[in-house]
């Protein structure tokens, strides 16, 4: 008796000294029974080719009880009750040239974009921005915030900024209501690098690996004593590109080893360790292979809020969609977001071809459902050159202007963005949403008001009448070629 009593004993304590796996944010369990269809209609949201629908209020649905779907019936299957990552936002950079073709137009056509893009009524709502510290290859002119060898940074100034791209970001801010900013890095000074030179990669050289930490809080602080405030940065954009414009080279080694020397420690001890830290910010190619490294360091890992991605790797034979997946898996509690995408090069005899639009629906549909949190487009706005850019690298924006005309054009892609961004608003999750046709593609959130939002994309050129089923209840609809639509069920 006595040894079984203390077999007992040592059984309660071993279990009580197991660390308990951390919750992780993917999913919950089912809980259909706290989503009601009582009461509930359906309005159908649709953009379609050849037609005059540009997020157009198209239907008004109610659901109808069904029996068993049959597999010669196109159908799109809806569960709230599986639940997954909480939606962050969607938005697009405030780059120089996006600020300095803002500035140029009249200022009915500055409120006209303001509203198109962070307004959630009369827009899409923009919820997120990203905006380069120091020049990119969308800017006029290259420049730093310091003159040539100041390690001490005591010549530190973002006048530049104050000019045109700071304005636009606090006026976006406002419309917007609340928008969360990132900053990231394209290059260095310079002097700091191996190559000397901000253009064709290079790397930070040793000695000023503590003076590139400073930078950035040194940005960090000047923006938000502007009133911009800062979410959080990135290390280093597109860190394995040796471009032609302002780059800088990072293994994966090297960015972790100066997140956890350097920029990690130095943004907490200047109390900026709430700052979103967002390593890699290149693209899905290599992404699980950047962030096994990085988060497989514990030392580095404490600093990393999540890894960003972009969607070039189009460019290596297709989107790699499921190594979003797989470093989702791997890392269930490290949040991922794409951080950069854009169509291009910029042609306006190519301007209206559907295909630009459908490039962001696909991207972002995978993106959702493999577990992105945010999703962040390239600049905003752009000009009828698709520019500026100091080394001729134009592509295209989701919206145009004309500035010698004093016009904005709105392409496709701005209206396929807003199928996501004006009807899942931060702090949604996702829920499950399956189609049995592969020319459906689908992804579905509930947003905290109780409003859920199903997006069904069709890449054909076919009619496809579908239903869209929660449990045995369905409405039935219609997907017109080439299009997208947004279900909001309320």
């Amino acid at each position: 008796m006595k040894k079984a009593l203390t077999l007992l004993i040592i059984s309660f304590l071993t279990f009580c000294t197991i660390p308990k796996q951390a919750d992780t944010p993917t999913v919950s369990a089912n809980k259909n029974a706290s989503f009601s269809l009582e009461g509930k209609k359906v309005i159908v949201y649709t953009t379609a080719d050849s037609t005059n629908y540009h997020l157009t209020a198209t239907d008004t649905l109610t659901f109808s009880a069904f029996g068993q779907p049959l597999e010669t019936q196109p159908g799109v299957f809806v569960d709230p009750g599986h639940r997954f990552q909480t939606f962050l936002g969607i938005g697009g950079a405030f780059t120089d040239a996006a600020a300095e073709t803002f500035a140029r137009l009249p200022a009915a056509r500055q409120s006209e974009f303001l509203l198109a893009c962070f307004d959630s009524v009369n827009g899409i709502g923009y919820t997120w921005g990203r905006t380069h510290m120091n020049s990119c290859d969308f800017s006029s002119d290259m420049y730093t915030y310091v003159e040539d060898g100041d390690k001490e940074l005591a010549t530190f100034s973002i006048a530049h900024d104050e000019k045109y791209k700071i304005p636009l970001i606090r006026k976006a801010m406002q419309t917007a209501g609340k928008l969360n900013l990132f900053i990231s890095s394209w290059s260095p000074p310079a002097w700091m690098k191996d190559n000397n030179d901000r253009l064709h990669g290079g790397r930070l050289k040793p000695e000023y690996f503590q003076t590139w930490a400073n930078y950035y809080v040194k940005y960090i602080q000047a923006l938000e004593k502007a009133g911009v405030p800062v979410w959080g940065l990135t290390v280093q954009n597109e860190p394995m590109a040796r471009q032609i414009w302002e780059s800088c080279m990072y293994t994966a080694e090297e960015e972790r080893d100066f997140i956890k020397n350097f920029l990690g420690p130095t943004l907490h001890s200047n109390s900026l360790g709430g700052k979103k830290l967002i390593a890699w910010d290149h693209n899905r190619d290599l992404l699980f292979q950047r962030a096994s490294t990085l988060l497989g360091d514990p030392d580095a890992a404490k600093y990393i809020w999540g890894i960003g991605f972009h969607w070039y790797e189009v460019w290596n034979g297709g989107r790699q969609y499921e190594n979003v997946k797989r470093t989702a898996e791997a890392f269930p509690e490290t949040n991922l977001l794409l951080t950069e995408a854009c169509n291009y090069p910029f042609s306006w005899q190519t301007f209206g071809q559907w295909k630009w639009g459908e490039q962001y629906g696909e991207n972002m549909i995978h993106d959702f459902n493999n577990g992105a949190v945010a999703w962040t487009d390239w600049n905003i706005l752009l000009d009828e050159t698709g520019g500026p850019n100091h080394v001729n690298g134009f592509c295209f924006a989701p919206i145009h202007a004309k500035t010698q005309e004093g016009t904005l054009h709105y392409m496709n892609s701005y209206y396929y963005i807003g199928h996501f961004s004006k009807f899942i608003r931060p702090g949604a999750r996702r829920v499950v949403s399956s189609s049995s046709r592969v020319q459906l593609l689908t992804t579905a959130f509930l947003n905290t008001n109780g409003k859920l939002a199903v997006v069904v994309m069709n890449q054909t050129g076919e009619k496809l009448p579908y239903r869209m089923y929660i449990g045995s209840q369905a409405v039935e609809t219609i997907s017109l070629p080439h299009s997208i639509q947004t279900l909001v069920i309320q």
